[in-house]
């Protein structure tokens, strides 16, 4: 049975890197209600308007993150993400047994944080700020999302196999880096898929709205936004694994 401490780990990081993450998200919608937009594709997102609100955005999500990595690498080995677990089990560099508990306790920790926003802010958190959700932006296709996230996914999983996973990797930096890499992230692709690059930050906020906004869960947008990080995750970590295998990592 995988250690409690391990579970209580991954729900407190999966959580402080909602909460705060989709916050921001939420609170610039909200920041942003009324105003104009000046075309289709920068909707919704506001006030500073489009690159210097996903900077913000992706502020909001690196830094706690940097600090919840810290404070709990050396006990779960700081997940947060299912795709994240999947694409390290995918390589034998996690044990099957943990899989399952490792992602109830990121989708747990990841849907307190959703409805800790509904308790601050309200039912406007759903109705304006849409919990932080998650959405194609403008005339971006499934297609479009799916490559965008999968893309994100993939970098972020072999940034992490280089600087968290590898034993050659220079200590001390990972959570710096893996911070930075999500912050470039969001900034690079948040306003074509809003950033998913998580399954549990993605479906969290889906239930939060269903539940506060009776917002109905398209499946189908659901599905791009859990497969493809999960298949990015996994494609991230097969690459590092088959590069460095022979050379030892």
């Amino acid at each position: 049975m995988t250690e409690f401490r391990k579970i209580l780990s991954e729900v407190i990081g999966t959580y402080t890197l909602v909460f705060f993450g989709t916050l921001s998200v939420v609170v610039t919608l909200l920041i942003a209600q009324g105003v104009e937009t000046t075309n289709i594709f920068n909707i919704g997102i506001g006030a500073l308007g489009g690159v210097g609100d996903w900077l913000s955005i992706g502020f909001a999500f690196a830094m706690p993150l940097i600090a919840a990595i810290y404070a709990f690498a050396r006990i779960s080995g700081a997940h947060f993400n299912p795709a994240v677990t999947i694409g390290l089990w995918s390589i034998k560099k996690f044990p099957t047994k943990d899989v399952i508990p490792y992602i109830v306790s990121q989708i747990i920790g990841s849907l307190l944080a959703t409805f800790t926003i509904v308790a601050i802010l309200g039912k406007q958190a759903s109705t304006i700020g849409v919990l932080g959700s998650v959405a194609p932006f403008g005339d971006v296709t499934l297609l479009g999302v799916f490559i965008a996230e999968f893309l994100g996914t993939f970098l972020l999983m072999y940034a992490i196999m280089a600087v968290a996973v590898d034993k050659n990797a220079q200590p001390g930096f990972a959570a710096l880096i893996i911070g930075l890499v999500i912050l470039g992230i969001v900034v690079a692709i948040g306003n074509i898929s809003g950033s998913g690059i998580n399954p549990a930050r993605s479906l969290t906020p889906m239930i939060g709205n269903l539940i506060v906004a009776g917002t109905p869960i398209d499946l189908l947008v659901l599905a791009v936004y859990i497969i493809a990080p999960i298949l990015g995750a996994i494609c991230g970590a097969q690459l590092y694994e088959y590069l460095y295998k022979e050379i030892g990592y």
